[in-house]
């Protein structure tokens, strides 16, 4: 008899396995990206090519089987994510090897910033000690574009340190997510209140219209999520909206972007030619896409950041943009799931607030894209280049990681 127990936890850890979808899917992303990147090599016989073909597999080997052996993770969640980082590093090597160069760096710099959050949520999980000073840090770092930043495209929200430029307003978003889910489940309105309103007033000083919508449509998520309240829900909207009538009669430049939104035709060869532009790519790109390599994305002024979706459209078609859509759906949607099985109110709204943020910067780069929504200025997640975004999406993701490994039995830990 105390043979067979032996051979039975053998037997049942090898089901799991063949049961964990995070490890084949891992596989699966890896020979696709190996593959990929091979044939672009072959193409122009760029070494950067077969670096990256080495370099983020072993990435993704890390987070999903190397990881694991440190800390309880989620393997499936990360699995998605590295699969749309690496397919986000793919279109922007075909389109500009230095920015897949660069985007790459930034992956392995959000790498280590997912293994410190996961540290950090099973150190402290509830918050109480850090959550006063990430408040006073976050708003500190939030006003210094206001003194030491450069003005783009209309909104003072960047400054460089030492030739790189860092986004404060990216970063800053994960504390939002912090300080509301910790005093949300306390049941206390004017910190997180107080520090929401702070937040928005210095975006608005900044004229950053989008990441101020951003933050208030969390908030209003996290704020529905906590009570539940339809009536207070419909509320919130009305202000929002409110707030966006107030910013566009205040914004000289997010009047031209609703102007052109509406009738790009009108300066075709200025202000409207990016629009259009995206526009031709997605019409050009049809079902299947024109190829890999084989489109004008770079006609797009910056098909990089904002207008990836659209690159993505003519390469890869509109079933390239269905599959992009679908997993971002399923990462939002594994957010919530584990927010459903976390072991704390704090943890929970955490996730939610996570999720919230995939899902208002989807809806409003592909709406932009679509040419259904003004441009506002929203980076598609995990895919648009940019070192502030991607290293705050893969510690948002190291966070729900760590609540989910919470949330499992204590036996599958």
């Amino acid at each position: 008899f105390g043979e067979v127990i032996p051979w039975a936890r053998v037997r049942q850890r090898g089901r799991e396995k063949l049961k964990d979808p995070g490890r084949s899917l891992s596989r699966a992303v890896s020979i696709f990206y190996i593959s990929a990147f091979c044939l672009l090599f072959l193409r122009d016989f760029q070494w950067q090519a077969l670096a990256l073909a080495v370099a983020v597999p072993l990435a993704g080997a890390f987070t999903t089987g190397f990881l694991p052996r440190l800390f309880p993770v989620d393997k499936l969640l990360l699995s998605l994510t590295n699969f749309l980082c690496a397919l986000g590093l793919l279109v922007l090597y075909d389109t500009n090897p230095t920015y897949a160069y660069h985007q790459s760096i930034y992956y392995f710099v959000g790498l280590a910033a997912m293994v410190v959050c996961i540290y950090l949520i099973r150190v402290g999980r509830s918050f109480r000690l850090l959550v006063w000073p990430m408040m006073l840090l976050s708003l500190v770092l939030l006003v210094l574009p206001l003194f030491i930043g450069k003005e783009t495209y209309g909104a003072k929200n960047w400054f460089y340190v030492g030739g790189i430029s860092v986004q404060p307003s990216e970063i800053v978003k994960l504390t939002l997510i912090i300080v509301i889910s910790r005093f949300m489940a306390d049941r206390r309105l004017i910190p997180w209140l107080g520090f929401s309103v702070a937040c928005l007033g210095v975006l608005m000083l900044q004229a950053d219209l989008g990441t101020a919508l951003l933050y208030y449509g969390v908030a209003l998520m996290l704020y529905f999520a906590s009570s539940g309240n339809p009536v207070l829900m419909l509320c919130g909207i009305g202000g929002g909206v409110g707030a966006a009538l107030l910013g566009y009669q205040k914004f000289a430049h997010v009047k031209k972007r609703v102007a052109i939104w509406l009738d790009p035709w009108s300066d075709y060869d200025n202000a409207g030619y990016q629009l259009i532009q995206s526009l031709m790519a997605i019409a050009s790109g049809g079902v299947l896409g024109v190829g890999l390599g084989l489109g004008s994305p770079t006609t797009i002024p910056v098909y990089h950041t904002d207008f990836i979706f659209s690159a993505i459209g003519e390469e890869l078609g509109m079933l390239g943009c269905l599959a992009v859509l679908l997993l971002l759906a399923a990462i939002i949607v594994r957010c919530l799931m584990v927010a459903r099985k976390a072991r704390n109110t704090t943890e929970s709204y955490v996730c939610v607030g996570v999720a919230a943020v995939l899902i208002f910067q989807t809806i409003s780069n592909v709406g932009m894209c679509l040419f259904v929504l003004p441009v506002i200025g929203l980076t598609l997640p995990f895919f648009s280049y940019g070192g502030s975004s991607i290293v705050t999406l893969f510690a948002a993701m190291g966070m729900v990681s760590s609540v989910q490994s919470h949330s499992l039995p204590d036996w599958l830990r």
